[in-house]
């Protein structure tokens, strides 16, 4: 027997099922986990969940309080979220279960007052000292989790993330280093699941090689879930949420938002890169390189059939399969004193890179270059540093719109509808060549929302027309001005 044969032998096939903040809230909502998780029970599940819902956003302002000396209010705050837990628990634990629970809950809420202590001693929230405070909240769900399934009679057994997710030394963005986590998966969990237990993990934390927490970034949650199916080799990963599956535009911007039943990997994760809020955008990136489909699911509709993203989605193609919207962003333009060489670009990103300023898109045209940014907070000192190389100015309140579909690059019709029913809007940025997948522009914030709803009348209103032939790739791109 090769060893190929040998490891399909003994490594069942296993699913890994995320559960979100809002599907954990309360004791209903776990409840609905348990059940969930019966009906997989021949699939060998592995369970990762988030903390309650709005728990790590409680537990920041913890550490921000303590950090300005509000030390009483801090451990007010603290009180409340104990008492949630403990409410928690006791709705879906009892006797020696509920006993052993409530004594590790205890020991978790110790571990947050002494990061409070230690925040308020210093004055100041490191990220090494947040990343052991936050973390602290998928450790009490996932306990939660474990005995809830307990009591319901199953073989759960909670499982240290930190003792699994091995990352760098990057705290509150953290990078799995692979190799090392897979071998830990592989000899940590892996046993509980061939010997028929269901292991019960927090998501969005790991540790450095020393031990020393980490998190995985906010809405790392789904992102843990893909490192532990692709550690695993799981035959799917199921990311379950509180809405049917991913949506053709954000449902609070448009109430007639359709599911998309299927989708690739690519389009997936164009549309989490524009601002898509119901997948992590690193999500997808571990599913892909061992090809495992992840599923979108709704824990409150689990009938609804949600929403399969595969390596190849042959429905739709040539197509817009969704609309996003990322507000909040800036235009930055930087015009060069005398002309736009290569170096001076090189010079121009590393200056952005050196205060920690992400770009989100870039445009060039002969004599200067249009940037996108999330913030503006360190603009001034950019501009500051580039005086003598470069003028540079900025608009803020603008709309990042993003219409994303394999292959709509080669369907120049796309465009052209799309561009005609928005002609009244000013836009700036305007681009379609850097991917097959997405057409972009910039619009004024205040009329993201029109812009969204009119593009989703035109493309999902009614039924689209026949698929055209192929055209050949055309790539435009506009920067500044409005598209005539």
């Amino acid at each position: 027997m090769n060893e190929l044969v040998k490891e399909a032998v003994r490594r069942p096939e296993c699913v890994v099922m995320k559960f979100g903040g809002t599907s954990v809230e309360d004791a209903t909502a776990i409840r609905r986990v348990v059940h969930l998780v019966k009906r997989r029970v021949r699939h060998h599940p592995v369970v990762v969940v988030s903390a309650l819902a709005k728990v790590t956003d409680r537990l920041l302002a913890v550490g921000r309080m303590a950090a300005e000396g509000k030390r009483d209010e801090a451990r007010q705050m603290l009180e409340e979220l104990r008492e949630r837990h403990r409410q928690v628990a006791s709705e879906l634990a009892d006797g020696e279960v509920y006993e052993h629970l409530w004594a590790e809950l205890q020991s978790g809420f110790r571990v947050l007052e002494d990061a409070a202590r230690t925040i308020a001693s210093a004055g100041s929230l490191t990220p090494r000292v947040q990343d052991r405070l936050l973390g602290m909240g998928e450790m009490l769900s996932s306990k939660i989790v474990a005995a809830a399934l307990l009591k319901a009679g199953f073989d759960s057994v909670w499982v240290d993330s930190k003792e699994c997710i091995v990352t760098d030394a990057a705290h509150t963005q953290a990078t799995p280093l692979w190799e090392e986590t897979d071998h830990k998966l592989e000899t940590g969990v892996l046993p509980l699941v061939l010997a028929g237990r269901i292991p019960v993990m927090g998501g969005f934390v790991g540790a450095t090689r020393d031990g020393i927490p980490t998190t995985l970034g906010r809405g790392g949650s789904d992102f843990s879930a893909a490192v532990v199916g692709a550690g695993l080799h799981a035959s799917r990963i199921e990311i379950w949420t509180d809405v049917d599956g991913v949506m053709t535009t954000d449902p609070n911007l448009c109430s007639h938002a359709r599911r998309i039943t299927s989708m690739s990997f690519h389009e997936a994760a164009e549309l989490a890169y524009f601002g898509a809020k119901v997948l992590h955008p690193a999500t997808l990136a571990p599913a892909m390189r061992r090809n495992i489909p992840v599923w979108v699911l709704n824990s409150r509709n689990p009938e609804g059939g949600g929403t399969e993203i595969v390596a190849n989605a042959s429905e739709g193609v040539g197509r817009v399969k969704a609309i996003t919207a990322k507000r909040g962003i800036a235009v930055v333009d930087v015009e060069p004193l005398r002309w736009l060489a290569p170096e001076l670009m090189h010079e121009v990103f590393e200056v952005f890179e050196r205060h920690g300023q992400k770009l989100d898109l870039l445009s060039a045209s002969r004599g200067s270059l249009s940037l996108l940014v999330s913030s503006t907070a360190a603009l001034p000192a950019i501009a500051e540093e580039m005086k003598g190389l470069a003028h540079v100015r900025w608009e803020n309140h603008k709309a990042l719109v993003c219409l994303v579909g394999e292959k709509i690059r080669r369907r120049p019709e796309v465009a052209s509808q799309v561009f005609h029913a928005i002609s009244d809007i000013e836009m700036r940025m305007i681009c379609q060549g850097a991917s097959e997948r997405n057409i972009s522009f910039l619009v004024d914030e205040s009329r993201a929302e029109e812009t969204v709803r009119r593009l989703h009348d035109l493309l999902f209103a009614a039924p689209q027309p026949a698929r055209l032939a192929a055209a050949p790739p055309q790539a435009m791109c506009q920067a500044g001005g409005a598209w005539g």
